[in-house]
């Protein structure tokens, strides 16, 4: 259940980015991408099913904003924004099914150059087939029905008419559950893509782009404040496998500036109740003569996580990319979070003094000190006012670097104070 609220927050908040037109000064209609993708979905696993060629549909519904006066559309010269469905096949429908996609995304100009695109999405996949440990116990890729999905991917227009651009493109799709069940080890697929824009007719498109006065530079402070809560599984043993609350608290002091960009650092503070069940519960690592029994004389404060942030965002008046890289100052559950996970598989949850656990290798240190989240905002009012007090919604994927931690929802408050132009 869980699962699914959290599928419904970030489908509805995603929908609505993809819808969020800002209202542009010309309005124009919708345009229609259909595309086909290939390529190869690497094995996530030893012992993975075999599996032909990935094949993927999907169509795009996109909206110009060159023609959009708010300056976020102007600073970025004019992207694309829309939502995209799809069906991918990766190539053993009995074994590894179809996945059902529903993206928000946005389109830029590439390296200043018109012809040359790259499209950033984010959003949800539903799977017809994971894995089972008896029907299909060598699919270690999906254990929901739902996963977060991104896309990255750069396309090249190579002919243009009037009514019909066709792009060829490459790039890169993703499909994890942000560590709400394990396992977790998901699908990663390389592709190229073949596809068409079909752009609205001239009728629709007639107007001229009305006459903009030049943009002047501007800067403003702010403090923000944001509470999350998330889900995320300890290990593959037992209840350990089950959703569990992870608690968060953080708050940001930075600046924005032309009303676009926006930079900041932070602090926040995470509490995760597996780590302290395990403790509490006097699991096997913290038992007495066991590595971590010192945990035990304050379960509370060693299930906690501190850290330090450097946030940045994109803002596009209603909506915000939200990407932050932190530094853990405090993570300590984490060092058996690893010992049981990095080491034998299928560890059991009375672990035997034999047991090889996980080392903590350089990939532990890395992970283990590197926090990253990415993520979108839903602000209530607009960012081009520029107002003095703002709240927004937001959905976030949490990562110990690059694997993932726990997914979230959260809620936050922005204060905005000394504007300058420049």
């Amino acid at each position: 259940m869980k699962n699914f609220t959290l599928f419904i927050l970030l489908f509805c908040s995603l929908s609505l980015f993809a819808q969020d037109i800002e209202i542009p000064t010309v309005k124009k209609g919708v345009i229609f991408t259909p595309e086909i993708m290939g390529g190869v979905t690497a094995e996530p696993n030893s012992n993975f099913p075999e599996h032909d060629f990935h094949k993927q549909f999907m169509i795009g519904l996109g909206w110009e904003h060159d023609t959009n006066s708010q300056e976020w559309a102007r600073r970025l010269k004019g992207p694309r924004t829309g939502i995209a469905f799809g069906l991918a096949d990766f190539g053993n429908r009995d074994s590894l099914g179809y996945a059902i996609v529903a993206m928000p995304f946005i389109e830029f100009n590439a390296f200043g150059r018109k012809n040359l695109k790259l499209l950033v999405g984010m959003g949800g996949s539903y799977f017809t087939k994971k894995y089972d440990a008896l029907k299909n116990p060598n699919n270690l890729a999906v254990t929901t029905d739902l996963t977060w999905s991104f896309r990255v991917i750069m396309h090249y227009k190579i002919l243009s008419g009037p009514r019909l651009d066709w792009r060829l493109g490459g790039g890169f799709f993703h499909h994890s559950n942000g560590h709400t069940k394990l396992l977790n080890q998901g699908y990663n697929s390389f592709l190229v893509s073949l596809s068409a824009d079909i752009k609205p007719s001239s009728e629709e498109n007639k107007m001229e782009t009305p006459s903009l006065s030049p943009l002047s530079n501007s800067v403003y402070s702010f403090l923000s404040i944001r509470t999350g809560y998330g889900i995320n599984v300890l290990g593959e043993a037992g209840d350990f496998n089950d959703k569990k609350d992870v608690y968060t608290i953080s708050g940001v002091y930075g600046r924005v500036y032309n009303n676009t960009y926006k930079l900041g650092i932070g602090l926040y503070y995470r509490y995760y109740q597996h780590y302290y069940d395990y403790i509490v519960n006097n699991e096997s690592l913290v038992q007495d003569g066991r590595e971590f029994e010192h945990f035990k004389e304050n379960p509370r404060w060693n299930a906690s996580n501190i850290g330090i942030s450097l946030n940045g965002e994109v803002l596009l008046n209603h909506f915000g990319i939200d990407l932050q890289i932190g530094v853990n100052i405090h993570k300590p559950a984490y060092q058996f979070d690893w010992r049981i996970n990095q080491g034998w598989k299928n560890t059991p949850r009375d672990i035997p003094l034999t047991w090889m656990l996980g080392e903590f290798d350089s990939s532990y240190k890395k992970k283990n000190r590197i926090a990253s989240r990415l993520g979108l905002k839903y602000y209530i009012i607009g960012t081009r006012s520029q107002p003095k007090n703002n709240l927004f919604i937001g959905a976030n994927l949490n990562a110990n670097l690059g694997q993932a931690d726990f997914s979230e929802v959260c809620i936050g408050y922005v204060h905005s104070f000394n504007f300058k132009q420049k």
